[in-house]
C-alpha cells in the first residue's frame, strides 16, 4: 500500500476516532454490550440501500442516459447506494452544550457524484493539469469503471447555548443550499434535476454554523476551504489556503406550511478568480396533501478556460415540484427544469466520463468521448412513492421502511445558437425507471 493511501486511511481512523471519543460517557465503562454502549453513548448506527433499473426508450448504443446522472446507466440494473453511517446528535436547544458528530461511508454508482471533486482534474482558468485531492477520489473499485467509494461527510458539532442556540460544524458536509440532496432517502424521485447535478454544490469542507433568531427565522454561514471551484466539494488535503463563504437565511410561517431558503457561495479557483452561486427555494404545503416547490439557482464564474477561449461563465435554472398524497402509503409527483447552460460548460454527457477524468485525459469510466455545448435543458418528471409495508402485512422489520418509486422522465435539449444532440445522437429521450429505497 502506498503512501498516499496510508494517509487516506490514517484520516478516516482519526475521524471515526473523533467521533467515538465525543460519544463516550462514565456510564458506558459499565455497558456490557454493544447494544447498552450505544445507547449510554447516545451514538446511533444506520444508513440505507437504493438501487435500480432504468430504460431508456432510445436504446443509446453508448449505455448512457446522456447527461442525466445517478441513474445514469441505460437498461441495466444500478446499486446506487449502500450509505453507512455514525452519528452522535447534538441538541437543536436548551441550555447545555452538546458534543457530537458524523462520519457516512458510501458505496455504489452513485460515489462518483459524491466525492471530493473540488479540485478538476486540469485547472478551470488555465487549461493545465491540476494536482488533485487524495480525499475519497482513489479509494476503490476505478477497474469496475462504474462502483466507487465516497465520504461524503465527516465532522464534528457542538452545540453552544448562547441565545436561542448556536450549533456549529467542523469538518467535511451536505451543503445546506438547494433542494434535492444526494441521500436517496431525501428525494421524491429517482433521478434528480440538472440544477442539483450541475448548478449547485454537493458538498463542503470547512466550518458551519446555524443560529435560530425566532420561531420564524434562522440563519447559517460558514467558511468553506479544500476547493479550487469556489468553495464546492472541497477536501482536507489541497487548497487549504483558499478560503470561501456559505450563508444562508431560512424562514417559515407560523403554522408550518410555507417557508423559504434564500443562501449562496462566493469563493475563488486555484488562480484567485471569483467563483459564486446564489439559490432560492420555496415551499408551501397547499393542502395537507399537497405540497409545492419552487427552485431557483444562478451560478457565475470568471474567465474560464473555455473551447472559444477565456471569458465568464454562467449557468442559471428554475424548477418545480408538487406531490400529493392520495394515502399513508402512496404519493404521487411530478416535477419540471429548466437548466441553462450559457456557455457549455457545467453539464456533459455523459457526466460520468468527465467526472472520471483524470489530469492526463483518460477517464476510467469508458474510453468514449464526453461532448457539452452552450444548451437549455428541460425535463419533466411524473412518479410515485410506494412504503407497502404495512398493506402487504411485512412483518420483517427490515423492509418497513421500503419505499419503491416508478418513474416517468422525458428530457430534451436544445442548443443556443448551434445543434447539440447530446442524447446519444438525438435531441430527446424518455427514461422509465424503478427502483427501491431500505432505510435501516
Amino acid at each position: 500500500m502506498n503512501h498516499r493511501v496510508n494517509n487516506k486511511g490514517q484520516a478516516v481512523s482519526a475521524l471515526i476516532s473523533l467521533l467515538l471519543f465525543a460519544g463516550l460517557t462514565a456510564g458506558a465503562a459499565y455497558a456490557n454490550n454493544l447494544t447498552n454502549y450505544l445507547k449510554e453513548s447516545r451514538l446511533e448506527l444506520g444508513g440505507w440501500i437504493n438501487g435500480g433499473a432504468t430504460y431508456n426508450a432510445n436504446n443509446p448504443a453508448d449505455g448512457f442516459n446522456g447527461p442525466v446522472t445517478f441513474a445514469d446507466r441505460a437498461n441495466r440494473f444500478q446499486l446506487n447506494q449502500v450509505n453507512l453511517f455514525v452519528q452522535r446528535p447534538v441538541p437543536s436547544g436548551g441550555a447545555e452544550w452538546g458534543v457530537g458528530g458524523r462520519f457516512d461511508f458510501l458505496f455504489g454508482t452513485d460515489a462518483i457524484y459524491t466525492q471530493a471533486y473540488g479540485i478538476s482534474a486540469f485547472d478551470e482558468n488555465t487549461g493545465e493539469p491540476s494536482d488533485r485531492g487524495d480525499w475519497d477520489l482513489d479509494l476503490c473499485c476505478k477497474s469496475t469503471r462504474t462502483y466507487g467509494i465516497a465520504l461524503p461527510q465527516a465532522y464534528l458539532e457542538a452545540y453552544v447555548p448562547v441565545g436561542n442556540g448556536l450549533n456549529i460544524k467542523a469538518g467535511h458536509f451536505y451543503t445546506p443550499l438547494g433542494y434535492e440532496t444526494v441521500p436517496a432517502p431525501d428525494n421524491f424521485f429517482y433521478t434528480r434535476t440538472y440544477t442539483v447535478t450541475s448548478g449547485e454544490p454537493f458538498t463542503h469542507t470547512g466550518l458551519l454554523g446555524n443560529y435560530t433568531v425566532d420561531a420564524n427565522w434562522s440563519v447559517i454561514g460558514g467558511a468553506t476551504t479544500g476547493s479550487a471551484k469556489g468553495g464546492w466539494d472541497g477536501g482536507f488535503d489541497k487548497q487549504w489556503g483558499n478560503w470561501g463563504g456559505v450563508a444562508a437565511i431560512l424562514w417559515s410561517s407560523d403554522d408550518r406550511r410555507t417557508s423559504a431558503n434564500l443562501g449562496g457561495t462566493y469563493g475563488e479557483t486555484a488562480t484567485n478568480d471569483p467563483w459564486m452561486m446564489y439559490s432560492v427555494v420555496l415551499q408551501h404545503r397547499i393542502t395537507p396533501r399537497t405540497h409545492m416547490v419552487l427552485h431557483h439557482t444562478y451560478g457565475w464564474a470568471a474567465d474560464i478556460n473555455l473551447p472559444g477561449g477565456i471569458r465568464n461563465a454562467e449557468w442559471y435554472s428554475i424548477n418545480t415540484h408538487l406531490t400529493y398524497d392520495l394515502f399513508n402509503d402512496l404519493s404521487i409527483g411530478i416535477r419540471a427544469e429548466r437548466f441553462t447552460d450559457r456557455n457549455g460548460w457545467r453539464v456533459a454527457s455523459p457526466n460520468r466520463i468527465l467526472f472520471a477524468t483524470n489530469n492526463k485525459g483518460v477517464s476510467y469510466a469508458g474510453n468514449i468521448p464526453f461532448i457539452s455545448a452552450p444548451a437549455n435543458y428541460y425535463a419533466v418528471t411524473v412518479g410515485m412513492n410506494w412504503k407497502p409495508a404495512k398493506r402487504l402485512k411485512m412483518n420483517w422489520r427490515f423492509l418497513e421502511k421500503l419505499n419503491i418509486r416508478p418513474n416517468i422522465r422525458y428530457d430534451r435539449a436544445d442548443g443556443i445558437n448551434r445543434a447539440f444532440r447530446p442524447f446519444d445522437g438525438r435531441k430527446d429521450q424518455f427514461l422509465f425507471s424503478l427502483d427501491a429505497t431500505i432505510p435501516f
